[in-house]
């Protein structure tokens, strides 16, 4: 993880109604140093509405200042960076006022200020199967997308991602051949089941597979036991691992993460 940077909000674009995409440019950007890692991302800091602090700030900065005005940390996959430009775009989920990411995304304007540290990253397509599998939801998307972009001419990829409703789904562009399942959580009385049953009763191309399942904790867990239990993949090989929990916030998800991967880990 590199050193900790600011940059500031060139434009602000509303892709759906759950997903802003936040451009950023300047700052310390001729400082950034981009991953390979197509799931790369960024450790932002976002300060609450209303407090004091104003970027870029130190750790001194936040001596003394209240709970609620201390900034929160959140992990966002770098959608694009553009080295010629010296541009940052970072798709946010957003639903109205909930949480910090998606209510400052919703409010930034030019000249906006972000902080943050990174990239990181771990996941890229594999060079060396016959497709590639990937299973998400909005939070899992930009490194979705990002991925699937990266495939070159001839890579086959399946892709499964559930949203809120047909306004929330966004285009893909890839020289590969691209299968997108999209699912719609009001459709289904069961929202959870709708990701994991999907996966399990889809027909599987043949020949080797690489898989990036990323999203809801309860979801990708399911996923991650179907595929290991029933498709025979090597968890070791596999990039699966879960983004957020449904009626968890962020910090109390943080507190229990830990727990609940060793015993995703015991399942399969």
């Amino acid at each position: 993880m590199k050193s900790k940077m600011y940059a500031e909000v060139q434009t602000v674009e509303r892709l759906s109604p759950s997903m802003v995409r936040v451009v950023l440019a300047n700052g310390d950007l001729d400082h950034f140093e981009a991953s390979d890692a197509t799931d790369s991302y960024i450790n932002a800091r976002f300060l609450p509405h209303g407090s004091p602090v104003t970027v870029p700030f130190v750790g001194d900065d936040l001596d003394g200042l209240a709970p609620e005005h201390r900034p929160r940390p959140r992990r966002f996959t770098v959608r694009r960076w553009d080295q010629d430009r010296q541009e940052l775009t970072i798709d946010f989920v957003a639903h109205g006022d909930v949480g910090y990411a998606g209510a400052w995304a919703q409010r930034a304007e030019p000249g906006d200020r972000l902080q943050f540290m990174g990239p990181g990253g771990s996941y890229r397509p594999s060079t060396d199967v016959d497709w590639h599998l990937f299973v998400g939801d909005e939070s899992a998307f930009p490194a979705i997308a990002a991925s699937v972009e990266s495939l070159p001419v001839g890579a086959i990829a399946k892709v499964f991602v559930v949203v809120d409703g047909p306004e929330n789904e966004l285009d893909i562009e890839s020289s590969a051949d691209v299968e997108v399942t999209w699912l719609h959580r009001n459709s289904s009385a069961v929202d959870e089941d709708l990701l994991p049953l999907a996966v399990a009763s889809a027909e599987f191309p043949e020949g080797t597979f690489d898989v990036f399942v990323h999203g809801e904790a309860s979801e990708t867990r399911a996923v991650r036991k179907h595929l290991i239990a029933e498709r025979g993949v090597d968890p070791s090989t596999a990039s699966i691992s879960p983004y957020w929990r449904r009626t968890f916030t962020d910090e109390a998800w943080r507190e229990v993460k830990r727990d609940w991967m060793a015993e995703q880990a015991a399942d399969a």
